[in-house]
């Protein structure tokens, strides 16, 4: 089973740059989108082979969202964590599969002068608290933007960025939490080094030069892990300021 996740940067945009060769080349069994910016009636997605299920922003349908592409029909998707002062913005889309629940997410920024970084550690926590209550009942596989860079590794400029948002202790430490309670983070279970990333700025030719972050991840339940073959990052696929990410796992 391939799975695949990006932060497209506005569905309707990304639909002008190649979104459906990609998707054609790629043929994953399951991609989780976010930043989708739209609803499903609006987006112009229409991909034979694939349902859709999506989850808008109520107030501003131009913001925020997370849709879901599936070959296969889940058991059911549930939008949300269930939590009022975290809903509402599109963030959370839950598929539920036989052998896992399925999680994209697309984590709030911090902002660049942190004015919402205490909001951002009581989503961490919540967030944290709400997979836990899935894997209770079967692992978990969770994937997205997390918006956070976890170790000096997944980021250019580690030491000019400290403190800066997406790599301030407290966001690296929601992180730490998911991978000290059970999570694995996939692509370092097959990639050590740096200079691996997700994202990079749209202003100095930063991606051509390879000054990035990588904040777009997949992880799982450690009871997956014999399951999981490969994880990977596509940064040769353009159209968005993030790239995709990826996994294999079989469960045959």
């Amino acid at each position: 089973m391939r799975l695949l996740s990006w932060n497209v940067n506005g569905i309707r945009s990304i639909l002008k740059k190649g979104f459906l060769n990609f998707l054609k080349k790629e043929n994953p069994d399951i991609l989780c989108l976010q930043e989708t910016r739209s609803e499903e009636e609006a987006s112009g997605l229409s991909v034979n082979g694939y349902r859709q299920y999506w989850n808008v922003c109520d107030g501003n349908r131009g913001y925020s969202g997370t849709a879901i592409l599936v070959k296969e029909k889940p058991l059911q998707v549930s939008p949300d964590m269930g939590i009022k002062k975290h809903d509402g913005e599109g963030r959370v889309l839950t598929a539920e599969y036989e052998k896992f629940f399925l999680v994209n997410v697309y984590t709030p920024n911090s902002k660049r002068d942190l004015s919402r970084l205490n909001y951002r550690e009581e989503w961490d926590l919540d967030f944290y608290k709400f997979l836990k209550k899935w894997e209770a009942k079967k692992p978990v596989i969770f994937c997205g933007d997390l918006n956070v860079a976890h170790k000096e590794r997944d980021l250019t400029h580690s030491q000019a960025n400290h403190r800066n948002h997406v790599f301030t202790d407290e966001e690296r430490a929601g992180f730490d939490r998911f991978v000290k309670n059970g999570f694995i983070d996939t692509f370092r279970e097959f990639t050590e080094e740096d200079g691996h990333y997700t994202w990079w700025s749209q202003f100095a030719n930063c991606r051509a030069r390879n000054i990035g972050w990588r904040i777009d991840y997949f992880c799982i339940s450690s009871s997956l892990k014999p399951y999981l073959k490969d994880a990977f990052i596509l940064p040769e696929v353009m159209g968005s300021d993030h790239c995709p990410v990826g996994i294999e796992i079989d469960f045959s």
